[in-house]
């Protein structure tokens, strides 16, 4: 492991990053506006290297391009991982479905793509009435609908495979994601989920 990337400051994302860069003692890298709202939640750090929302990271052969989010974060990223011509894409924390996603996702091999919440879960769950709509407003998340909108978009240039990631503990089932998913581009195509508890399968790109 050569670093740390950091997408944005929120708890779930940052929490452990000052633990991990004294334990390993490598790089962490986040954009200023990141590293000003993380001071309360990471406190003092040896080695943080700054990049641009936009800007591409090189570690050896690897190329990380990050992009610039609609999340409600100081300073969202998404990432495309490149290694000798195949791309990766990590698309999470989106907000919604912003220009030029579409395109970052059919420029990919392969993706973890935000299926964060079902609809009707979210609807008639616990949360707050302010938290709902924090979560499926412009700057929140992605719904298991928009996602599979977002993969129907890349018609014949979508990625080999999809694995549904972040999703909500208390909103989603991976089967509801999933099935979102296989609405759209059948039930031939390779759609995986990132599961929060356990190490997923090896996939390859």
């Amino acid at each position: 492991m050569d670093a740390l990337i950091i997408s944005h400051e929120h708890q779930d994302h940052v929490r452990c990053a000052g633990i991990y860069q004294r334990k390993f003692g490598f790089p962490i890298y986040m954009t200023k506006k990141t590293q000003q709202a993380t001071w309360c939640k990471l406190g003092q750090l040896s080695d943080v290297r700054h990049f641009m929302s936009g800007d591409t990271l090189t570690f050896g052969s690897v190329c990380v391009h990050t992009i610039c989010t609609a999340h409600d974060a100081a300073d969202g990223v998404a990432f495309v991982v490149e290694c000798e011509g195949r791309r990766l894409g990590i698309f999470t924390d989106l907000g919604h479905p912003f220009d030029g996603l579409a395109n970052a996702l059919s420029s990919v091999d392969a993706a973890y793509l935000e299926s964060n919440y079902d609809a009707g879960m979210l609807e008639t769950g616990s949360y707050p009435l302010h938290l709902k709509e924090r979560i499926r407003g412009g700057a929140g998340h992605l719904g298991n609908h928009e996602a599979a909108a977002l993969v129907k978009k890349c018609a014949k240039k979508r990625p080999q495979w999809i694995a549904v990631a972040h999703l909500s503990e208390e909103n989603n089932h991976p089967e509801l994601a999933i099935d979102a998913q296989r609405e759209v581009v059948g039930n031939d195509y390779p759609i995986y989920h990132a599961s929060r508890h356990r190490v997923g399968d090896v996939l390859e790109v």
